[in-house]
């Protein structure tokens, strides 16, 4: 039961970038956000419940509150950019940048926590380097004058944000480490990303994109919606499989969510993947496993 979870869980991550993508190409990625958001909070609050996490919410005290807050900041700047991101740049270029935050969370443990990387996870962040190099470097097609435009147009900003993605995601885990103690792991997601929510919707008036909503395409509606649900499908799905199996076996199979990425965004967007960038992502695959070891 709990492997078929840890499936499913990878299957519904790996699907939420596709689903994001197509849902963000005719609307603000800001307000698809915001509008997933609402999703993802309804099935964070449903996970709260069902694991009877609401019983602790008295028991928090305001120096977790406070990280609590500060880590819902990171993750709504971190989502904003991600989404920015897809907008901007193809599914299997952006997808493993993101997962970089993986690499700088251990850097960062490292400096500001004085947690050891041992010679086994500093291989496979140096192999997860490498592979994110090899297939965030996508060769450029077509003539001289078409790649002008598409820079001219900002296609080559997905880069910049997908990496401040990574860093405000590596900046959750953090402030999570640092203050969050003794808060049910549900129950803090739920509270960031109420966080998350409020941050989104504010983004979404300050720059006057509301009026915005009322333009919004029925298939965009539906690709933003789903994504919000696949996202907590597949939070529902991982936490499950962590109560009844390994965690050993949970977590990697999680991770590995970037191949189901890869192999829709062939299917459904059709991006080309590279010989380079296939060995790039054999590479963070290797990588992954490595640090799990």
């Amino acid at each position: 039961m709990w492997l078929g979870l840890a499936c499913a869980s990878a299957l519904f991550a790996g699907v939420t970038a596709i689903l994001a993508k197509i849902g963000v190409k005719n609307t603000d990625s800001t307000l698809a956000t915001a509008i997933r958001t609402a999703v993802v909070l309804a099935f964070s609050w449903l996970l709260v419940f069902i694991t009877g996490a609401q019983a602790g919410i008295a028991a928090v005290d305001g120096r977790s509150w406070l990280f609590l807050v500060l880590s819902g900041l990171a993750t709504g700047s971190s989502w904003l950019c991600y989404f920015k991101a897809l907008q901007l740049g193809d599914v299997n270029q952006v997808t493993p940048v993101d997962k970089t935050s993986t690499l700088l969370t251990i850097l960062l443990a490292f400096f500001l926590l004085g947690e050891p990387i041992t010679p086994i996870k500093g291989a496979g962040a140096a192999v997860i380097a490498v592979g994110t190099w090899l297939m965030a470097a996508k060769k450029e097609e077509g003539t001289p004058a078409e790649k002008a435009g598409e820079t001219g147009k900002g296609k080559r900003g997905w880069f910049l944000f997908a990496a401040l993605s990574a860093v405000f995601a590596s900046l959750t885990s953090i402030l999570g480490k640092i203050g969050i103690e003794g808060v049910d792991s549900n129950l803090g997601t739920a509270v960031r990303t109420g966080v998350v929510l409020v941050m989104a919707w504010f983004m979404v008036f300050l720059s006057g994109k509301q009026r915005e909503l009322g333009r919004i395409d029925g298939r965009s509606w539906c690709f933003i919606l789903l994504s919000g649900v696949t996202t907590g499908l597949s939070w529902l799905c991982y936490y499950r499989a962590l109560q009844e199996g390994p965690a050993s076996v949970v977590v990697p199979i999680d991770k590995l969510s970037i191949l189901v990425t890869v192999a829709f965004s062939r299917l459904f967007l059709r991006e080309r993947l590279t010989a380079r960038a296939a060995a790039g992502l054999a590479l963070i695959t290797a990588g992954t496993l490595l640090l799990l070891v």
